[in-house]
């Protein structure tokens, strides 16, 4: 009998502990350990492990603190273009939208696009017309500000103009001789997406991803978060992950894929596979961040290449473990 486990990310970067308020690293690690608890009570039940993540994510993307959903970063004309995408590993099928500006819960809406459409990836108008189409919540793009981001795309922009900055890449500016940052992991150093897997008590897993992007973006780029193979990837034959990083390399690497393929392939398990495209073959192109994962008998992989990353897990019938630093 398998033990249902959740996991899930909320961005991966450069530590500022030093500078960190015990208060604002409790806030996170209560708000992993909240939305760990609600992922695990879907399993609980006997739900299944894409319900798990749906919610899981859907939970990150209203949570502020995560650059996902209302917290989201803003693009370089102070704009949100936010991404999801989302795989069931028993069946394969996904579904996955970008450059969206007014829908609430983007993984919602990649998963309409998995369950009601024969496609699979949707972007821009195209992507909230089908989003509206079938009744998802649609929010005036005001909803996703946060006065902290607004400050970091100022700051980026008065400081390093040309440069587009992986989320929690945007607070490091700030710590120059600036008070203590807004969050446990820079936030102008942290490479901010929100992510689940999981495998459920009959053996399948799944696995979703939610990102606001880069700060200062150009406006229409897109990374990995969406991305079935770089940025989500779930079959039952092998395991679920979800990434967080700098998307261009998870992207040139497909990474998900990748652990799900030595797996596949050679027999890997899951902790060497995770481990040797995040600490192995990230590196040789520059790629930061880390990813989570599972396998269907229930092994969960963390590996970060950064400082810290926002994750945790919960096995049923078991108190939820979150961590940010090594």
């Amino acid at each position: 009998m398998i033990q249902p486990v959740i996991a899930i990310h909320g961005g991966a970067g450069a530590m500022s502990r030093a500078a960190m308020s015990p208060e604002k690293e409790q806030e996170y690690l209560s708000a992993l350990t909240r939305i760990l608890a609600a992922g695990q009570a879907v399993l609980a039940a006997g739900g299944s492990a894409l319900d798990a993540v749906t919610e899981a994510v859907r939970l990150l993307e209203d949570c502020p603190l995560f650059n996902a959903g209302h917290g989201a970063v803003f693009t370089s004309a102070g704009t949100h273009e936010l991404d999801a995408s989302i795989m069931d590993g028993a069946t394969l099928r996904s579904g996955a939208i970008a450059n969206v500006d007014c829908l609430r819960n983007p993984v919602l809406a990649a998963r309409k696009v998995m369950e009601e459409s024969k496609h699979v990836f949707f972007v821009g108008e195209g992507a909230e017309a089908f989003a509206r189409e079938h009744g998802l919540e649609v929010v005036d793009p005001s909803y996703f500000s946060t006065e902290a981001r607004r400050e970091q795309l100022l700051r980026v922009q008065r400081e390093t103009p040309d440069a587009a900055v992986l989320d929690h890449d945007g607070q490091a500016l700030v710590a120059r001789g600036q008070p203590a940052p807004a969050d446990p992991l820079d936030a102008d150093k942290k490479l901010g997406t929100v992510g689940a897997v999981a495998v459920d008590a009959q053996g399948n897993v799944a696995a979703a991803t939610s990102t606001g992007g880069i700060t200062n973006k150009q406006v229409g780029r897109v990374g990995d978060a969406p991305m079935i193979g770089a940025g989500c990837y779930a079959s039952n034959r092998t395991c679920a992950v979800s990434t967080t990083g700098t998307g261009e390399m998870f992207i040139r690497m497909v990474a998900a894929y990748d652990v799900a393929a030595q797996m596949e392939y050679c027999g890997t398990p899951l902790a060497e596979a995770a481990r040797r495209v995040v600490e192995d073959k990230l590196p040789t192109i520059g790629g930061k961040g880390g990813l989570i994962a599972v396998d269907a008998q229930g092994n969960v992989a963390l590996p970060f290449n950064t400082e810290g990353m926002y994750r945790g897990y919960a096995r049923v019938g078991e108190p939820p473990v979150a961590s940010i630093y090594r």
